[in-house]
C-alpha cells in the first residue's frame, strides 16, 4: 500500500521516522530542494539527466528482446575523459559490440549529445551566491 511506503498513517496525518515533530509537513523537502538547486548548476544537471535518460531508452530499443546482452552502463564521464570524438566512437563501438542491431545512428546522436556536457564532478557551482552552502565535509573537518 502506498501509505506504507511513505510512512504510517495515524489520524489522517503521515508520520515519517525521518521527520521531527516540530517541523511543518513539507518543510524539509522544500529546504532540501533549495539546497540542491543552489548547490548544483541546475541547467547542466538537467541536461545531463536528459542525456542519461536518452541513453537508457536508446539501449532499451537497441537491445529489445536481448536485454541480457545489454551493457551494464554507458559512462558519460568516461566518454568525456577521452580527447576526441573518434576515441569516443571507438569506445562506444567497444561497449555496444554485442548488439546485433545497427548502432551507428545511436553512436552519432550520442556523440552530439555529449558535446558540451560537463563531467559529474564539475556540475557543482562555485558558490559565489552562497559560499557557506558549498563547503565540502572534508574542508570542514580539520
Amino acid at each position: 500500500m502506498a501509505a506504507n511506503r511513505v510512512g504510517r498513517r495515524c489520524n489522517n496525518k503521515v508520520h515519517s521516522p525521518n521527520r521531527g515533530a516540530a517541523r511543518e509537513p513539507g518543510l524539509s523537502v522544500q529546504k532540501r530542494q533549495a539546497r540542491v538547486t543552489v548547490k548544483y548548476n541546475r541547467k547542466e544537471l538537467q541536461r545531463r539527466l536528459d542525456v542519461e535518460k536518452w541513453i537508457d531508452s536508446g539501449l532499451d530499443e537497441l537491445y529489445r528482446g536481448r536485454e541480457e546482452e545489454m551493457p551494464e552502463e554507458v559512462n558519460i564521464d568516461e566518454l568525456l575523459d577521452l580527447s576526441s570524438d573518434e576515441e569516443r566512437e571507438r569506445k562506444l563501438k567497444e561497449i555496444l559490440h554485442t548488439c546485433i542491431n545497427n548502432t551507428e545512428a545511436f553512436i552519432k546522436e550520442l556523440l552530439l549529445k555529449v558535446q558540451g556536457l560537463q563531467k559529474q564532478e564539475d556540475l557543482h557551482n562555485d558558490g559565489i551566491e552562497h559560499p557557506q552552502l558549498h563547503q565540502h565535509p572534508e574542508s570542514e573537518m580539520h
